[in-house]
């Protein structure tokens, strides 16, 4: 498919969210962006009117005990926390204290609920890049984690039951010491709201925040990954250095005579300088890092492997008459003519432009998209994309159907 005829695979007017939203309290998101986003809070009565939550505790009680989900309990006794992490056994509920105030987290509900995953396209209006994952919070009455701060945007969205939330943009973010969670030493509190179901506050990097139940209820935070930049240097660095070739080595047939055989000769420190001044970063190195970084996969993060065994001819039928999604756990990003998908590089040619850059920005292509792009070239297709796909749903990357149910 040329690139020309890349609308017919994803319209960016499809993509890219108009007019004012009500998830944004009836802002659009060009606004949202230009007046609050790592600006200021802002607080939505309503951003999902009736909003009744994604999970019920039985549902939620049986992810934290699985293995492969990454869940918290967090008791609070007075101004003590415990901090207990997953699987959590079902007798540990049996044994909390009812009058102790307790807080059960899961991180990455949309990788394990249908709903979750569908919620996150809400916030289509934020780079893919950004978003981190879907954390639900299960608290007791008087549950919480303590005045805190995150380093990254939030999104804190009510289910049932209510939640006090008090915010400060205050300077002071020093953390009591000897605690198993980034208590603040001061809080000082300058707005506060009871958040009901469908009530949404966001918050921007580094805003002090306490939350506690009202009641038994139910949070969910929309988290954004913002990696520091010592994090990317140093893995930059150690990327490079896989891939750093210097020729040559170290001499001195003018070696003098050195007073101190101890003192580091001046000569031999000019030399490993000069090397270092004649490392060059191209771009394109770096934005190849940058996919490969930004799409890898959390350490504790596996793919599960398909349901179904498909020769090459079988999954390309079943591809074309129920279209592919994503697995919620892949990553996908697209710059030029390269594209990454879970820390790996993929060159994109030019017929195969539309329908990946498709793939990326909605996470799924239906039948239609992917008959037209065949159509379209099917020599292109048949060498080199429809193998890519294959192998993608072979190691659990790319799933068949649009729909996850």
């Amino acid at each position: 498919m040329p690139r020309s005829q890349a609308a017919t695979a994803a319209p960016a007017d499809a993509l890219v969210p108009r007019g004012r939203l009500p998830l944004l309290g009836g802002l659009s998101a060009r606004r949202f962006l230009s007046e609050y986003w790592q600006k200021k809070p802002l607080l939505v009565r309503q951003a999902i009117p009736g909003f009744a939550g994604l999970i019920d505790a039985a549902g939620l009680r049986r992810l934290a005990a699985s293995d492969d989900v990454q869940s918290r309990l967090i008791r609070r006794e007075g101004r003590n926390w415990s901090l207990q992490h997953g699987p959590i056994a079902a007798r540990t509920w049996k044994d909390l204290d009812p009058a102790q105030p307790w807080t059960v987290l899961v991180q990455e509900l949309n990788f394990h609920l249908p709903a979750a995953d569908r919620l996150l396209e809400a916030f289509r209006f934020i780079p893919h890049a950004r978003i981190d994952d879907l954390m639900v919070s299960h608290a007791s009455p008087r549950g919480g984690v303590g005045p805190h701060f995150d380093s990254y945007d939030v999104f804190l969205l009510q289910g049932p039951g209510r939640r006090r939330w008090r915010i400060s943009a205050q300077e002071d973010i020093s953390l009591r010491a000897g605690m198993p969670l980034k208590i603040l030493k001061h809080f000082h509190p300058e707005q506060e709201w009871v958040l009901e179901p469908g009530d949404m506050l966001y918050l921007p990097p580094r805003y002090a925040h306490d939350g506690v139940a009202l009641d038994e209820c139910f949070t969910y935070s929309i988290g954004f990954r913002a990696p520091s930049p010592q994090e990317w240097v140093a893995e930059f660095l150690l990327d490079s250095a896989e891939r750093l070739r210097l020729d040559g080595r170290y001499a001195d047939p003018d070696l003098q005579l050195q007073r101190h055989p101890g003192a580091l000769p001046r000569a031999l420190q000019t030399f490993f300088q000069q090397q270092l001044d004649s490392v060059r970063f191209e771009a394109a190195a770096v934005r190849d890092f940058n996919g490969r970084y930004l799409t890898e996969p959390k350490p504790h993060v596996f793919f599960p492997a398909p349901t179904e065994d498909l020769s090459s001819s079988g999954f390309r039928r079943a591809a074309l008459a129920r279209g592919v999604r994503l697995d919620p756990r892949s990553r996908m990003l697209f710059a030029g003519d390269d594209c990454w998908c879970n820390g790996e590089h993929f060159p994109m040619a030019a017929d195969e432009h539309a329908v990946l850059v498709a793939l990326a920005d909605r996470r799924r292509l239906d039948a239609g998209c992917l008959r037209a792009g065949q159509a379209a070239s099917p020599d292109q297709w048949r060498s080199t994309l429809w193998p890519m796909l294959l192998a993608w749903f072979d190691d659990g990357w790319l799933r068949l159907g649009c729909d996850w149910t």
